[in-house]
């Protein structure tokens, strides 16, 4: 058991930091880069903003464990949505210009992994919610 929840623990904390690395950077090189290349290539541009406050505030939220389910899930719909409108077309290695879709198909596995099992080690949601079941618990 232990070994599953430090694995479930090392993917929690690799993604949240390339997660809020990728926001961070939608946002620094300017939210309306991301909202034009958006409605380029035909999604709505508000779609930027929910995308970069995904990655960024999810991000901070995997690397401290609250909400790391629900925060996965966001992340594997749109690891889905970024496979199937930008790098199908481009093939599993890319096009020699492009990258291809694998490291997209390794961040979703992670992202099905973590909202399927979660993440318990080191978690503030751990804390938080087991204080709470704690309380509950003595009420009764």
């Amino acid at each position: 058991m232990m070994k599953t929840e430090i694995g479930a623990f090392i993917l929690r904390i690799t993604l949240g930091v390339i997660f809020f690395i990728h926001g961070l950077v939608k946002f620094q090189d300017g939210i309306e880069n991301t909202v034009g290349w958006f409605t380029s290539i035909g999604l709505p541009g508000f779609l930027a903003y929910a995308v970069a406050g995904i990655e960024l505030v999810g991000g901070i939220l995997l690397v401290i464990g609250f909400g790391t389910k629900l925060v996965s899930a966001l992340i594997a719909v749109i690891m889905i949505g970024a496979t199937l409108k930008v790098k199908l077309s481009l093939g599993l290695l890319g096009n020699g210009q492009m990258a291809g879709y694998e490291l997209d198909l390794a961040f979703l596995a992670m992202a099905v992994y973590l909202s399927i099992n979660g993440s318990k080690l080191l978690s503030v949601g751990q804390l938080v919610f087991k204080k709470d079941s704690e309380s509950a618990n003595k009420a009764a």
